[in-house]
Parts: structure tokens; sequence; C-alpha cells
């Protein structure tokens, strides 16, 4: 079994996700109360086993009390330990066979610890949020935890009435009954585990932009003291979501928000519909502006295309960090080859022993790999010219909606944009760790 287990199995976190099997839907219906940081939890999942018959398998759930778990209704032999959820049905599931698994869980939830500290669910002063990259989604409910493996959600969650929730998706219903509201929301768009984005705070609602007929319904989540400022540093996001429809092709969703937290955070978080903010990155003097575009950004390219597994995650950051750069470009700031020169003058100050292809779980989060993904998707503009580039770059999104790419797959879809190789473009930016010579200062007009 553990061979089976591990053909399949991400390389940087091999204790997460079981690709014995792929999860169609996840059903979440969650009661939380704020005060004593109690969680508790059903979950209806909705499975399809692989190529063999599934004698066992494994969800990533930390450290809970496990009140019930039935497979296709049946009571299965289970053990729970280290934030894995071995699972052994009465009668092994049919490859290929659809079947539902139901778990009842509850407990404090706490973070999963890694090297980047603590993931996945926070406990704020008066509330709560989730970010998860990129294992801390077993934090707060159990689920096949890598990021190929995309599902649709449903979650229902229930919380005294003075907090208001916010999740990734649309909201279909919020009730309330005595002294609790439970809101519903639903994410139709296959979404990666770690990606599924949650808000528990005092927040004030505002609509930013007009949506107008077509456009992406997008909203801010507040607390009060902090809207006059928030106001004028989101004040361009609509404009931005315009843009990146322009260069990206549609936005992947129905709607998009964002939520400012009361609490300072280290960085902003993006999940599936949802960015994360925290009050430090509120100036009221847009001083956050490029982190605002990163995380939108990341819509298209992380969330909509997601990674095969995480050696490929510069392709969420590199075309994350481009676009940041491009909207610099287009609404007056500096150009993309002046935000070019910065990176490579920085990157060739530090160590050259990161290799994008895959930089190993400890640098996946290095500041070079970001640097250094936005200047690749630059020296493949400047070798395919503005024309089609931008042509490239409009395809790659709606060619892979709701799938998974990798390194490989980016660099033959770039070659289909041009008559010249790009192999040593790729072999030098991407595979090999030295820094190439920066891009050209001018990009030649297409053929």
């Amino acid at each position: 079994m553990a061979v089976q287990q591990a053909a399949g199995a991400d390389p940087y976190f091999p204790e997460h996700g079981d690709s014995r099997y792929r999860v169609h839907r996840y059903e979440l219906a969650l009661d939380y109360r704020p005060g004593p940081n109690r969680l508790s939890g059903t979950a209806r999942i909705n499975a399809i086993a692989g190529r063999s018959p599934l004698t066992e398998f494994v969800l990533n759930l930390g450290d809970f009390k496990i009140g019930r778990v039935r497979v296709d209704g049946r009571q299965p032999h289970y053990t729970h330990r280290g934030g894995r959820l071995r699972v052994r049905p009465a009668k092994p599931v049919r490859a290929g066979a659809a079947f539902t698994v139901e778990v009842h869980w509850s407990g404090n939830p706490k973070p999963v610890n890694s090297p980047w500290g603590g993931l996945g669910w926070e406990e704020l002063e008066d509330g709560a949020l989730v970010a998860s990259q990129p294992i801390g989604a077993p934090s707060w409910y159990p689920c096949n935890d890598r990021p190929a493996d995309k599902a649709s959600y449903q979650i229902s969650i229930t919380t005294p009435s003075a907090y208001a929730v916010v999740a990734g998706g649309r909201l279909l219903t919020r009730t309330t009954k005595a002294s609790t509201t439970t809101w519903v929301y639903e994410q139709s768009a296959p979404t990666s585990s770690y990606l599924v984005g949650l808000s528990i705070g005092k927040y004030q609602t505002v609509l930013l932009g007009d949506p107008g007929l077509g456009g992406v319904p997008q909203h801010g989540h507040i607390p009060a003291d902090l809207l006059p400022r928030f106001s004028r540093d989101f004040a361009r996001q609509p404009q931005m979501m315009e843009l990146f429809q322009e260069l990206f092709g549609p936005y992947p969703f129905d709607e998009y928000a964002v939520v400012v937290t009361e609490e300072e955070l280290d960085v902003p978080v993006e999940a599936q519909g949802l960015s994360l903010f925290g009050a430090n990155h509120v100036d009221g003097a847009r001083g956050s502006e490029r982190l605002i575009a990163h995380e939108l950004a990341h819509q298209w390219f992380g969330n909509s295309v997601s990674i095969a597994d995480w050696r490929h995650i510069w392709l969420n950051e590199g075309f994350a960090k481009y676009a940041e750069w491009l909207w610099s470009e287009r609404s007056g700031g500096r150009t993309a080859q002046q935000h070019a020169a910065v990176a490579h003058r920085l990157l060739s100050s530090r160590p050259q022993d990161l290799r994008l292809a895959d930089p190993g779980r400890k640098l996946m989060f290095d500041d070079r790999l970001y640097e250094r993904g936005g200047l690749v998707l630059h020296a493949v503009r400047c070798a395919l010219g503005d024309i089609a580039f931008f042509r490239m770059l409009r395809g790659w999104g709606p060619l892979h909606r709701n799938g998974t790419v990798t390194t490989k797959a980016f660099a033959a879809h770039v070659s289909r944009f041009t008559s010249e190789p790009v192999d040593q473009l790729f072999e030098a930016w991407v595979y090999g760790a030295g820094l190439p010579p920066l891009p050209g200062a001018e990009t030649r007009a297409a053929g």
C-alpha cells in the first residue's frame, strides 16, 4: 500500500494528499464559536477511486476528535494519527467507482506547523481567518490535500450573529436564528484544498466599482475604522480587473472579494475568488497597490490554472509578479523593462543556487523565485515581441481553465507562438541556476 501511495505523492509534501482517488465535491457544515475557538463540523465528500480497487485511502485532518466516519453509509475501520485519517472501507471501492465519505469532527482548530510558521486556521483577537498555502487546509477540514485534486465546495458556517463570514464563492443564503447566523457559500469552480479561503470577523461590506452589464462583482469586507483608507487604496482595483481581463482572458470566477482584517499579516494571501489583507496593507496612500494587483492576478495564475505539484510554484508566483509590472506599466508607473532591471540587479547580488523548475521545499517561497519568475515572463516577451507575447498570455488561462499545469506545459505553449526555438531560453532561465543577462531593453515587433 505504501508504495502505491508514494507513486503519486507530492515530492515536497509526501504526507499530504493521496493520489489513489480524487474528490469531486466537498460539502462542509461547520459551527464556530470565536470565544473558545471551538469548531465542530460534518464533511460529506464525494470522490472517485483511481485505476485500482481502493482498499484504503487517506484524508488529511489536524488534531481533532473524530465523532464518526462513514464510507457509502457503512462504518469503516480508521485510524487518526499525525494529521492523517487513514480509512479502510468495510468493502473495497471498485476501480473508477464513485464513493461518499462522511466525517464528523470537533475541537480547537490550530495552524499546521511548517517551515514558514503556522498555516491554515488562525485565531484572531476577535474572529478567525484561513490562510492555507501550501499545507494548511487540514487545520480545519478533512481533505485530499494536494493542489492537483480540485473539487467544488459548498460551505455552511454557523457563528454568533455579531460576526460576518466571508468565503470564496457565491453567498447562497444567510439565515439568522436566535443569536446565531448560518452563512452558506457555493464555489462551483474546481478548487485546490489550500485555496479554500475563509474569514470570520466584524466587517462592513462595500461594493468596489460598478459591475455593470457583464462586469465582475467585486466586494470589500473591512473593519469600519479602516474604511476611509481602504476606499483610497483599493480604488483602482476595478481598473485592474478590466486590464487583467484584457491581458489574461475573462475573469475565471463568478465574483471577487477582498477582506482586510483588523490585525497585521506578514503578506496578503490569495484564495479562490478571495484575497485576504492585513491592516498593515492599507495606509490611505496606495502603498500596497502592487500587492493588490499580485493577489488579483492569482485568480488566473494559481487558482483557475493550478500547478500539478509544488515543484511548479513559479508558475503561480512568477506570473503574479509580472502582473504587478504590467499594471505599473499600464497605469503610469515604471515600465516592465524598468522593473525587470531592478529585479535583475537584486538577483545579481544574491546567491545563484535556485532553479525555478524545481526550487526544493526550502526555497519555494524565496523572494528570488518571485523576481526570477517575473524575469522569465519578461524574457519570453522580449523573445516573442509584444504582439505574440500578449496573444500567448491571453491563451494560457482559457486553455487550462479549471485544470493543472507544469513547467513543461508552459514551455510547449510558448513555443506555439514563435518559429524560433525556446529551449535555450527555458534552459537558462528556468532549469539553470546561473543568472542570464538582463532581457533586451526593447521588445521587437512580432513578424
